[in-house]
């Protein structure tokens, strides 16, 4: 879901190398070689959890074993993204080609799909009132927000001598304050700031290491454990923690819960993020060219997700039974499959990969932010 780099086969080469689009639409043959399969897989298979985590949304009351899954999930999906997102922002410098890539790949889809989901969200009369604004960010397009300010900020990183524990100590602090706001989705910026700086962190060869045999195997019996403390969990646990989206305070937790979580949840989701990327097949397969989709996909399939819970999709009884729990995550798969193809690609290329000159953007960003704060003021 990244939306600014292409790994390349070559895991050795230069960070700045990498630097080519990763949500081209109508990705060829030569392109195709270029790509890193084990992140394009990786990708793919991360963004099908999105969608199954979204689909099981309105069956976790009731059902158990789809609220542990659904707690496992958000552990670590998103800060897989982030971390992800990090790694192909090592190159990332503030100078004009730079800003003008960040604005065309992340900038122009946030602010396409923010208007879309706000007309959607009054089109479903969920909020039929709700002011179009591009600082408040609607459902999905938080990521994007985030993912802008986390790239911006890469260059900072870099020179820092400590920076993950730095963006640790700014995740905490973050969970201290709930007047933090939420403009661009701050709070979520900040809380999964830490996930983001460690991708910054990593190398090739740091890949290589959970792709060991060993590791597989290790991480069979880490998931089997993690999904049953999920389980056992359920009952007590408010797995809101895991959204990094609301304060301590917010929550209706003590102040020190905050810092103390944010260490818990680290720890979690980078488990379970290894053991994620364990199991990734490192070669070629018929999915991995579904991987360059994966922002189509993802700023697409909620969409879907919106209709079928405002559209009474969920009412029959069945779909409530373990045979209608399987159901509807195998069409949340499918449909994800079908948004991340490149024909999807091709069609929605003109908002993930604009080919509009920089300045452009530059100038029609400026008019409307001018404008929102106009209307907001």
């Amino acid at each position: 879901m990244s939306a600014d780099a292409t790994p390349v086969t070559t895991v050795t080469r230069a960070p700045e190398r990498q630097q080519q689009p990763l949500s081209s639409a109508g990705a060829g043959e030569r392109r195709a070689e270029q790509r890193d399969p084990f992140l394009d897989n990786a990708k793919y298979l991360a963004i099908l959890l999105v969608a199954a985590g979204h689909a099981w949304e309105p069956l976790r009351d009731g059902s158990r074993t789809v609220t542990a899954l659904y707690m496992l999930v958000y552990a670590f999906h998103m800060p897989l993204f982030a971390v992800i997102s990090g790694y192909f922002s090592r190159g990332f410098e503030a100078h004009r080609r730079g800003l003008g890539r960040l604005l065309k790949r992340v900038a122009v889809p946030y602010v396409v799909f923010e208007v879309a989901y706000t007309l959607f969200t009054r089109w479903t009369s969920e909020d039929p009132d709700r002011p179009i604004s591009l600082l408040d960010p609607l459902y999905l397009t938080w990521f994007l927000a985030a993912l802008f300010i986390w790239r911006l900020t890469s260059p900072v990183w870099r020179l820092v001598r400590w920076p993950l524990p730095l963006a640790l100590a700014v995740a905490m602090l973050a969970t201290l304050s709930p007047s933090i706001g939420d403009d661009l989705g701050l709070q979520r910026v900040l809380q999964f700031l830490p996930y983001f700086v460690l991708g910054l962190l990593l190398r090739p060869e740091h890949f290589r290491l959970v792709r060991r045999r060993a590791a597989r195997v290790l991480a069979v019996p880490v998931v089997v454990c993690a999904l049953a403390v999920a389980y056992w969990a359920v009952s007590w646990m408010n797995y809101a923690w895991f959204f990094h989206s609301e304060s301590a305070e917010e929550l209706a937790a003590p102040a020190w819960y905050g810092p103390v979580m944010t260490l818990a949840a680290f720890g979690c989701s980078v488990t379970l993020v290894a053991c994620f990327l364990a199991w990734v097949p490192g070669r070629r397969t018929w999915f991995t060219v579904l991987g360059a989709g994966t922002l189509s996909g993802f700023l697409l399939h909620g969409f879907v997700a919106q209709a079928a819970k405002y559209g009474d999709w969920y009412e029959p009884a069945w779909i409530r039974q373990p045979v209608g729990e399987i159901t509807v995550t195998l069409l949340a798969v499918a449909v994800m499959t079908v948004l991340c193809a490149p024909a999807v690609q091709r069609v929605f290329g003109w908002v993930t990969e604009p080919r509009v000159p920089s300045a452009g953007f530059v100038q029609v960003l400026r008019r409307a932010f001018v404008r929102v704060r106009r209307q907001e003021g």
